[in-house]
């Protein structure tokens, strides 16, 4: 396998070299895979749809039921939740103790490649509004900025990241899940909108009674602009950190994924909003009977 460049990518080809070698050379001082227990919750939104915000809600809302108050002694979001298809990379133990109950864990993947007995938090997001928010996130950090066109990201944003699965498996997958017990499904604009009804909701969930004070707390730690004035915690550090020391792309690299402002679907060229269309007429469609994504998502009230 070759080694990595010492920089950032400047193609999909450089990009599969440089995380290739960021896998090879994983240290495996720490690193233990996951052993699931019943009762875990993973926070399984797609790709650029919420989790981020989910990981926050999640962690904050356990850590003022535990506590009585919230908790930004961290260095990386995912460090208090973690991911496994990321945690070779950093070397990370995914059975370390957790700050407070239940445990909780980041991934992007459909539901039959989870353990089964867990419960389960998904945020679905307009396809289009995830591939400009994913390019706008890999440009600059992995990719030369610039390196890419909307047009020729298309292979990346159909991967769905690390361990993840195309957005029409994944979408396909939860939907089919709505209804089910184990199961909280949400839209992220309606979330982002409404984060009061959606902590209500996810307390719920969990089996959490919280008091309108510590409820509050909760929202004003997942507001956009809480968020981002502490966007070196959303930041993913521990993969920046990696492959700063292990690849030679600079840990300063803009790799935040709390902006001040969304990412706008109206940015997509017509050719890309065009191939999205179709594999929602062939994939979605059928599975869903929603013919597009504001429709699935005013079902999901």
């Amino acid at each position: 396998m070759p080694g990595p460049l010492n920089r950032r990518a400047r193609n999909l080809e450089e990009m599969g070299i440089n995380m290739g070698a960021l896998h090879a050379s994983a240290p495996r001082r720490h690193y233990r895979p996951l052993d699931p227990r019943p009762g875990d919750v993973f926070i399984a939104s797609w790709a650029k749809s919420g989790t981020t915000l989910m990981q926050q809600m999640f962690h904050q809302l356990r850590m003022v039921a535990a506590t009585g108050g919230g908790d930004m002694d961290f260095d990386d979001i995912s460090r208090m939740t973690p991911w496994e298809d990321t945690a070779l990379q950093v070397d990370c133990d995914m059975n370390q103790p957790q700050r407070a109950a239940p445990r909780g864990f980041k991934t992007h993947r459909e539901y039959e490649r989870l353990p089964a007995g867990a419960r389960y938090v998904v945020t679905l997001r307009d396809p289009k509004e995830t591939y400009v928010s994913m390019h706008r996130f890999l440009d600059g950090w992995h990719l030369e900025r610039g390196a890419l066109t909307l047009e020729a990201f298309w292979p990346l944003w159909m991967s769905g990241g690390p361990g993840g699965c195309d957005y029409f498996t994944h979408l396909v997958s939860w939907h089919a899940r709505r209804n089910e017990a184990d199961t909280l499904l949400a839209d992220y604009r309606k979330v982002a909108k409404d984060r009061g009804a959606m902590i209500g909701r996810l307390a719920d969930f969990l089996g959490f009674e919280l008091s309108e004070a510590q409820a509050a707390i909760v929202e004003a730690m997942t507001a956009r602009d809480f968020m981002h004035a502490h966007k070196d915690r959303f930041d993913d550090a521990m993969i920046c950190r990696a492959m700063e020391e292990r690849i030679g792309i600079p840990a300063a690299s803009d790799s935040t994924k709390v902006q001040a402002v969304g990412s706008d679907a109206a940015a997509l060229p017509p050719e890309i909003a065009g191939r999205i269309d179709a594999l929602w007429a062939e994939r979605a469609l059928p599975a869903t009977g929603h013919a597009d994504y504001a429709s699935l998502a005013a079902s999901l009230g």
